[in-house]
Protein backbone atom coordinates (compact mmCIF):
# COMPACT_ATOMS: atom_id res chain seq x y z
CA UNK A 1 0.00 0.00 0.00
CA UNK A 2 3.00 2.45 1.28
CA UNK A 3 4.66 1.78 -2.31
CA UNK A 4 1.27 2.36 -4.47
CA UNK A 5 0.68 5.87 -2.74
CA UNK A 6 3.98 6.64 -2.98
CA UNK A 7 3.73 6.29 -6.82
CA UNK A 8 0.75 8.05 -6.70
CA UNK A 9 2.80 11.20 -5.09
CA UNK A 10 5.74 10.74 -7.71
CA UNK A 11 2.87 10.91 -10.41
CA UNK A 12 1.40 13.68 -9.03
CA UNK A 13 5.03 15.82 -8.96
CA UNK A 14 6.39 14.46 -12.41
CA UNK A 15 2.81 15.91 -13.82
CA UNK A 16 3.28 18.79 -11.95
CA UNK A 17 6.91 19.40 -12.65
CA UNK A 18 5.64 18.74 -16.83
CA UNK A 19 3.38 21.89 -16.48
CA UNK A 20 6.06 23.74 -15.41
CA UNK A 21 8.60 22.79 -18.78
CA UNK A 22 5.57 22.78 -21.03
CA UNK A 23 5.77 26.77 -19.74
CA UNK A 24 8.93 27.40 -20.06
CA UNK A 25 9.15 25.75 -23.54
CA UNK A 26 6.73 28.06 -24.23
CA UNK A 27 8.66 31.02 -22.57
CA UNK A 28 11.64 30.45 -24.22
CA UNK A 29 9.88 31.01 -27.84
CA UNK A 30 8.72 27.20 -29.03
CA UNK A 31 5.40 25.35 -29.52
CA UNK A 32 5.30 22.75 -26.82
CA UNK A 33 2.59 21.10 -29.27
CA UNK A 34 5.04 20.36 -32.09
CA UNK A 35 5.60 17.19 -32.99
CA UNK A 36 9.34 17.10 -30.99
CA UNK A 37 8.53 18.62 -28.34
CA UNK A 38 5.36 17.32 -27.49
CA UNK A 39 6.26 14.87 -24.94
CA UNK A 40 9.17 16.50 -24.00
CA UNK A 41 7.59 18.34 -21.14
CA UNK A 42 6.89 14.61 -19.48
CA UNK A 43 10.62 13.09 -20.18
CA UNK A 44 12.35 16.34 -18.62
CA UNK A 45 9.75 16.14 -15.47
CA UNK A 46 11.04 12.40 -15.26
CA UNK A 47 14.64 12.93 -15.78
CA UNK A 48 14.95 15.98 -12.92
CA UNK A 49 12.94 13.42 -10.43
CA UNK A 50 15.35 10.73 -10.87
CA UNK A 51 18.13 13.01 -10.94
CA UNK A 52 16.77 14.92 -7.70
CA UNK A 53 16.32 11.19 -6.28
CA UNK A 54 18.27 11.95 -2.98
CA UNK A 55 15.70 13.89 -1.16
CA UNK A 56 13.93 10.97 -1.52
CA UNK A 57 15.68 7.97 0.47
CA UNK A 58 17.69 8.90 3.77
CA UNK A 59 21.11 7.47 4.82
CA UNK A 60 19.77 4.94 7.02
CA UNK A 61 17.77 3.04 3.90
CA UNK A 62 20.37 3.49 1.85
CA UNK A 63 23.35 2.02 3.96
CA UNK A 64 20.63 -0.83 5.42
CA UNK A 65 22.37 -3.27 7.36
CA UNK A 66 25.61 -3.48 4.99
CA UNK A 67 27.96 -2.86 8.15
CA UNK A 68 30.41 -5.69 8.67
CA UNK A 69 33.07 -6.78 11.56
CA UNK A 70 36.24 -6.74 10.25
CA UNK A 71 39.15 -6.45 12.30
CA UNK A 72 41.25 -3.84 9.05
CA UNK A 73 42.62 -1.56 10.49
CA UNK A 74 44.49 0.16 7.21
CA UNK A 75 43.06 2.45 4.97
CA UNK A 76 39.71 1.13 2.78
CA UNK A 77 39.75 3.36 0.19
CA UNK A 78 37.21 3.30 -3.13
CA UNK A 79 37.98 5.75 -5.92
CA UNK A 80 36.78 7.11 -9.10
CA UNK A 81 33.30 6.57 -8.24
CA UNK A 82 31.11 8.65 -11.01
CA UNK A 83 28.47 10.63 -9.85
CA UNK A 84 26.34 13.31 -11.18
CA UNK A 85 24.55 16.22 -9.88
CA UNK A 86 23.15 19.51 -10.64
CA UNK A 87 23.98 22.89 -9.87
CA UNK A 88 21.97 25.01 -6.98
CA UNK A 89 22.59 28.07 -8.79
CA UNK A 90 21.87 27.10 -12.54
CA UNK A 91 20.35 23.28 -12.33
CA UNK A 92 22.84 22.73 -15.06
CA UNK A 93 24.81 19.40 -14.70
CA UNK A 94 27.99 19.15 -13.20
CA UNK A 95 29.79 15.66 -12.80
CA UNK A 96 32.73 13.95 -11.93
CA UNK A 97 34.19 11.55 -9.77
CA UNK A 98 34.37 10.76 -5.64
CA UNK A 99 37.05 8.66 -4.38
CA UNK A 100 36.17 8.00 -0.31
CA UNK A 101 38.80 6.60 2.31
CA UNK A 102 38.09 5.79 5.67
CA UNK A 103 40.37 4.26 8.78
CA UNK A 104 38.28 1.56 9.90
CA UNK A 105 37.58 0.66 13.66
CA UNK A 106 36.22 -3.04 14.24
CA UNK A 107 33.75 -2.37 11.27
CA UNK A 108 33.74 -1.92 7.32
CA UNK A 109 31.03 -0.78 5.09
CA UNK A 110 29.71 -2.58 1.95
CA UNK A 111 32.24 -1.78 -0.96
CA UNK A 112 28.69 -0.42 -3.11
CA UNK A 113 27.54 1.36 -0.20
CA UNK A 114 30.48 4.23 -0.79
CA UNK A 115 28.43 4.37 -3.88
CA UNK A 116 25.12 4.77 -3.14
CA UNK A 117 26.09 7.85 -0.43
CA UNK A 118 27.74 9.47 -3.18
CA UNK A 119 24.37 8.72 -5.39
CA UNK A 120 22.23 9.89 -2.27
CA UNK A 121 23.74 13.35 -1.79
CA UNK A 122 25.08 13.79 -5.07
CA UNK A 123 21.26 13.35 -6.63
CA UNK A 124 20.10 17.05 -4.85
CA UNK A 125 20.99 20.75 -6.13
CA UNK A 126 24.06 20.60 -4.88
CA UNK A 127 27.46 22.60 -4.95
CA UNK A 128 30.32 20.58 -5.07
CA UNK A 129 31.77 21.71 -1.56
CA UNK A 130 28.71 21.03 0.27
CA UNK A 131 28.35 17.13 -1.44
CA UNK A 132 32.26 16.62 -0.64
CA UNK A 133 31.22 17.50 3.22
CA UNK A 134 28.03 15.44 3.27
CA UNK A 135 29.49 12.64 2.08
CA UNK A 136 32.30 12.82 4.59
CA UNK A 137 29.78 13.41 7.54
CA UNK A 138 27.79 10.46 6.02
CA UNK A 139 30.23 7.35 5.95
CA UNK A 140 31.61 8.96 9.53
CA UNK A 141 28.05 8.71 10.55
CA UNK A 142 27.02 5.04 9.71
CA UNK A 143 30.72 3.83 10.70
CA UNK A 144 32.83 3.39 13.46
CA UNK A 145 36.14 5.18 12.46
CA UNK A 146 39.14 6.45 12.94
CA UNK A 147 38.65 9.41 10.28
CA UNK A 148 36.99 9.95 6.38
CA UNK A 149 38.68 11.60 3.35
CA UNK A 150 36.87 12.14 0.66
CA UNK A 151 38.42 13.93 -2.63
CA UNK A 152 35.64 14.68 -5.70
CA UNK A 153 36.60 16.53 -8.75
CA UNK A 154 34.00 18.08 -10.47
CA UNK A 155 33.22 19.60 -13.93
CA UNK A 156 30.62 22.35 -13.94
CA UNK A 157 28.32 23.06 -17.29
CA UNK A 158 27.12 26.62 -15.43
CA UNK A 159 30.99 27.39 -16.24
CA UNK A 160 31.72 25.55 -19.83
CA UNK A 161 28.09 26.31 -21.44
CA UNK A 162 27.54 29.78 -20.23
CA UNK A 163 29.19 32.33 -17.61
CA UNK A 164 33.30 32.55 -17.88
CA UNK A 165 32.86 29.58 -20.90
CA UNK A 166 36.15 28.17 -19.68
CA UNK A 167 35.98 24.24 -20.98
CA UNK A 168 38.79 22.93 -19.51
CA UNK A 169 38.36 24.68 -16.04
CA UNK A 170 37.78 21.47 -13.24
CA UNK A 171 37.37 22.20 -9.51
CA UNK A 172 38.85 19.63 -6.85
CA UNK A 173 37.32 19.56 -3.28
CA UNK A 174 38.42 17.71 -0.44
CA UNK A 175 37.15 16.99 3.22
CA UNK A 176 38.26 14.98 5.81
CA UNK A 177 37.80 14.06 9.63
CA UNK A 178 38.98 12.18 12.40
CA UNK A 179 42.61 11.18 12.07
CA UNK A 180 43.37 12.63 8.20
CA UNK A 181 42.45 16.43 9.65
CA UNK A 182 45.40 16.05 12.07
CA UNK A 183 48.18 13.47 10.10
CA UNK A 184 49.78 15.13 6.95
CA UNK A 185 51.34 11.45 5.87
CA UNK A 186 47.52 9.75 6.49
CA UNK A 187 46.57 12.70 3.77
CA UNK A 188 49.37 12.05 1.70
CA UNK A 189 48.76 8.45 1.54
CA UNK A 190 45.66 8.63 0.22
CA UNK A 191 46.23 11.36 -2.09
CA UNK A 192 49.07 8.88 -3.40
CA UNK A 193 46.35 5.68 -3.75
CA UNK A 194 43.61 7.59 -5.57
CA UNK A 195 46.17 9.17 -8.54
Amino acid sequence: MHNQSQRLADDEAIARLAECYRQIIEIVGEDSTREGLLRTPVRAAKALWYATGGYRRSLEETVGDAVFECQQREMVIVKDIEYYSLCEHHILPFFGHVSVGYLPKGKILGLSKLARIVDLYARRLQVQERLTDEICQAVARVLPTDGVMVSISGEHLCMKMRGVEKQDAATVTIATSGRFVTDPSLRAEFLAAIR
